[in-house]
């Protein structure tokens, strides 16, 4: 789908995208600077995948706009803490003071395996259960954490989750990242309530289902596909562009008052037949 498909609605300073190599992260990134943002992103990706991120980070600059991306794993500890307080670092060499305007969480990396496997009288372990919470879920809390108590995010910012139709659906071998979904969307509503003094708004976004390299290891990933195309209204699937384009939407001032809810970006499929 081609860039100039959607009007896009002006938009300026920064979003941080948590996922911002590939799939949704890599949409929204571009999206949100061709739409007037500067963008940080945060990935992890080894040295054959470098050059992508490279092209993404071009692009970017090829809109005017600034992009810093860090190469770190999102769920650790010491390298997030190191990623903000050099967000920090740099804003207050920035004229102005900037402030966040929005922060995409939209990593996806857990365990995709049965609970209990009858066949080899074993299941998932705990550490792979731990993992896949702990990023998909845990770590939603652990970066809004960080970036308020640093004061890196202003009032009317915005935060948005990439959740699934999985957090409520049962498919095989999908049963940790299930939990890990319904877990996120329990984070945002509570974050929601929490952070309303602060005027900032939580938000988890559903996308259709969407051929990306992550539903391609989900099992019977071709059976999903086929059922979303016969279900979705459109009779084709979500694209990332799709995503990219309702977030431009979202994070428009006007939508100050919508927090606390899981947004469904999918073309009516997760209500229809």
């Amino acid at each position: 789908m081609s860039d100039d498909r959607v009007p896009l609605p002006p938009l300026e300073g920064w979003a941080l995208i948590l996922g911002a190599s590939s799939g949704f992260g890599e949409a929204c990134a571009l999206t949100l600077a061709r739409a007037g943002m500067h963008i940080i992103g945060v990935h992890l990706d080894r040295r054959a995948t470098l050059p992508h991120v490279e092209r993404i980070e071009a692009t970017i600059r090829g809109f005017g706009r600034q992009a810093w991306f860090f190469n770190v794993n999102a769920a650790d500890e010491a390298k997030r803490a190191e990623v903000l307080d050099d967000i920090a670092r740099r804003f207050q060499d920035l004229e102005g003071s900037p402030k966040l305007r929005l922060m995409l969480h939209s990593l996806a990396f857990g365990t995709l395996r049965p609970l209990i496997d009858l066949e080899q009288h074993d299941g998932m372990t705990a550490k792979q259960v731990d993992m896949t919470h702990d990023v998909m879920a845990h770590s939603l809390i652990y970066w809004t954490q960080g970036v308020v108590a640093r004061g890196l995010m202003g009032r009317q910012g915005r935060i948005y989750a990439m959740t699934s139709t999985g957090s409520s659906q049962v498919w095989p071998g999908y049963g940790a990242i299930s939990a890990a979904k319904a877990a996120l969307e329990s984070h945002v509503r509570q974050l929601a309530l929490e952070l309303a003094p602060l005027q900032i708004t939580v938000n988890a976004l559903c996308a259709g289902v969407t051929d990306t390299p992550a539903l391609r290891k989900i099992p019977d990933n071709e059976g999903m596909i086929q059922v979303a195309l016969r279900k979705n209204p459109h009779h084709r699937l979500t694209v990332p562009q799709d995503v990219a384009d309702a977030l431009v939407a979202l994070a428009q001032p006007c939508t100050h008052w919508l927090t606390g809810n899981t947004l469904y970006v999918d073309g009516g499929e997760a209500h229809s037949g």
